[in-house]
């Protein structure tokens, strides 16, 4: 059966989104992961249920090879990111049409298999901007290129005015999703959350104090929108 997975990251931590929801640790050939079993859908907290894995050390073979052996056909993916326009704002939902990760080499297959056109995936896009659209009153921007670093630190000023003349928002993990959910056959699409104008894009330089505040206030209005949205998105075939 076709079911729904949402993945989400800082923008879940500490709310009480699939609260009331099943634990459920699926074993694969990458590694163990712990999901949320809740009916209709399927959470997968990217950084962990027990303890925080940071960016560059996140089991991503592991977690998208346990959403397929769940049935997953579809990934909604939420991602904090920095914003790399004034005009996008923290608070601002984006919907990126496309990405950016040069240095990314990841992938199930070491041999012909791993060749691929990569990008979102555009039915289930259209969809998910349709449901939002029609369920949520947040406003969600249609397109933009997302630039995954590296991590776990961010960027500094001088990378920023590089990265800013290609992308327009900026994190650490979608891409690398996106990739594998493609070789597995899930259509993978995403809603990033800007948590931060990134370093060098305001007029101070940021600071982690201002990211936690701005991810702290994003929670609550993006758990309002998901508890409404994602009903919608997982009954539809």
């Amino acid at each position: 059966m076709a079911r729904l997975a949402v993945v989400g990251g800082h923008s879940l931590l500490g709310t009480n989104f699939a609260d009331g929801a099943d634990r459920l640790d699926v074993e694969t050939a990458y590694g163990t992961v712990g999901v949320l079993e809740a009916g209709s859908h399927v959470v997968l907290q990217r950084h962990g249920l027990d303890r925080f894995v940071s960016a560059p050390y996140i089991n991503h073979k592991a977690n998208l090879t346990a959403l397929a052996d769940l049935g997953c056909d579809r990934v909604l993916a939420l991602a904090s990111v920095g914003g790399l326009r004034a005009e996008l704002g923290v608070g601002t939902f984006v919907a990126p049409d496309d990405f950016i990760a040069l240095h990314l080499g990841l992938s199930f297959s070491d041999g012909a298999a791993g060749h691929q056109v990569p990008g979102f995936d555009l039915e289930w896009r259209r969809a998910l901007l349709a449901g939002w659209s029609s369920h949520c009153e947040i406003e969600l921007v249609d397109g933009g290129v997302y630039w995954q670093t590296i991590g776990p630190r961010f960027e500094t000023a001088a990378e920023i005015r590089l990265i800013a003349a290609h992308a327009d928002v900026i994190g650490m993990t979608a891409a690398s999703e996106a990739v594998l959910a493609r070789e597995l056959g899930i259509a993978y699409a995403g809603i990033c959350i800007v948590d931060n104008l990134a370093n060098g894009i305001a007029e101070t330089p940021l600071t982690m104090e201002e990211f936690e505040a701005g991810a702290r206030r994003n929670r609550e209005r993006l758990v309002a929108a998901l508890d409404v949205v994602v009903p919608k998105l997982a009954a539809a075939a």
